[in-house]
């Protein structure tokens, strides 16, 4: 026998030369394409029939939509958001220091006044404030009816309903705070309000920014409950449109889809403002 011959001989394996090698096959879920065809069949019916239902009046939408009436009520939208926003958060930053506060008289404050406005619907609020003239007719020498226009009452309704919330989100922000941080910046010497502006705030800002973000999309959609009270918002704006016009449904839709298309801007602006504090978080979104 050549060498070559005994070569290959000690090379051969002892196992078949061509052994099963088990094939894995992955698991079907024919449930879960069934229940996707299904939805996207019954989304496409929907969308098909919102496009070619005649009753939504598409071409008034378009002529509706940038009117002047429509918009002015849309700047009205966004100003009172913005300023029940803004006093919304500083009276609850104010409940939330009182809420941690060692003082049992601030803590107590805080709390019943979180738990009464938490309480009342923010309708009943405003209809109280609205018709605050029947307890107060004069308030500093000044008829209440002249001091309280509605534009006031939304403002001052829609803050005091607003800050009960946000005195939560912020207390939660801040109690998110690891303690150690705190005991360690006061370990480096750092004062007081050094401490909260560098190392507790934009921690807390972690839990406070996202549902401050859905606070926000909430208040620009709830402000469209001040139209009860003759405040000339988005809705009410649209509504003095079809109550001339009788044509509801198009007008509706006007304003549904300017609350969508705001909402959807907001939300991507929260999108990056959550993406901005969670740096160094060890995850973003």
């Amino acid at each position: 026998m050549s060498s070559d011959t005994l070569a290959k001989a000690s090379a051969a394996p002892d196992t078949p030369e061509h052994e099963d090698i088990p094939r894995i096959v992955p698991h079907r879920r024919p449930g879960q394409w069934t229940a996707a065809v299904a939805v996207l069949l019954l989304l496409g019916l929907a969308v098909n029939s919102v496009l070619r239902n005649e009753a939504f009046r598409w071409d008034l939408v378009a002529d509706y939509f940038t009117s002047d009436s429509v918009l002015r009520g849309l700047w009205l939208t966004l100003w009172l958001t913005a300023v029940v926003m803004v006093l919304g958060f500083a009276l609850g930053t104010l409940l939330a220091a009182g809420r941690l506060s060692a003082n049992p008289v601030l803590c107590s404050v805080s709390w019943g006044y979180v738990w009464l406005f938490r309480s009342i619907p923010i309708l009943v609020q405003l209809l109280l404030w609205f018709n605050i003239g029947a307890l107060y007719p004069q308030v500093f020498g000044v008829k209440t009816v002249n001091l309280f226009t509605p534009v006031a009452v939304a403002i001052i309704g829609l803050t005091l309903h607003e800050a009960a919330y946000a005195a939560e989100v912020v207390r939660g922000g801040i109690l998110s705070v690891d303690r150690g941080q705190i005991e360690a910046a006061q370990a480096l010497g750092l004062g007081r309000w050094r401490r909260w502006w560098r190392i507790v705030l934009p921690q807390a800002m972690r839990s406070i920014v996202p549902p401050a973000g859905n606070m926000l999309i909430g208040t620009l959609k709830g402000t469209s409950i001040v139209s009860v009270i003759a405040v000339q918002d988005l809705l009410f704006s649209v509504q003095l449109v079809y109550h001339r016009t009788y044509q509801v449904i198009p007008l509706l839709m006007v304003a549904t889809v300017w609350y969508t298309v705001v909402t959807s801007l907001l939300g991507v602006g929260q999108h990056y403002v959550e993406k901005y504090y969670a740096r160094g978080a060890g995850h973003t979104r």
